[in-house]
């Protein structure tokens, strides 16, 4: 009898295991931000120079390892030359710029998605008639 006993204990703690683990699998739900909840105007990052708008998305969310941003850069602004510590993609949504990567320039218009690796160097200037519409995405450090 103590052998079923024990059997049935460690069945009920097996599923209450079961049951727990499953629980933390769930979905851990979502969060939903817009451009005017999140934009701030500010000078252009790394001393680039004139105005742009930064749109830091889910920056107060606890535990993202990612980082998500929109940078609308004006006419004549720009991202200062500075070295990468992550990798970081840059894509472009609208507007027209020059990138240097590396030392070498690149011009970028919509569609255009550059990948900076750790190590590298480089800057962004807006250039042409409207803003330079950028989404930004790398890896958070370690915090």
């Amino acid at each position: 009898m103590k052998k079923l006993a024990c059997a049935l204990v460690c069945m009920i703690a097996a599923a209450a295991l079961h049951a727990v683990a499953m629980q933390k699998a769930a979905p851990g739900g979502y969060i939903v931000e817009h451009d005017a909840e999140v934009a701030v105007t500010e000078p252009g990052t790394h001393n680039g120079g004139g105005q742009t708008v930064g749109y830091s998305f889910f920056k107060t969310v606890p535990n993202l390892k990612l980082v998500f941003r929109k940078r609308a850069l004006k006419p004549g602004s720009g991202i200062g030359l500075h070295e990468q510590h992550e990798d970081e993609i840059y894509y472009v949504l609208s507007g027209k710029g020059v990138m240097t990567l590396d030392g070498k320039t690149v011009e970028v218009t919509p569609g255009t998605a550059v990948l900076t690796r750790t190590g590298s160097s480089h800057s962004l200037k807006q250039t042409g008639q409207e803003d330079l519409v950028i989404l930004i995405n790398y890896e958070a450090a370690s915090k």
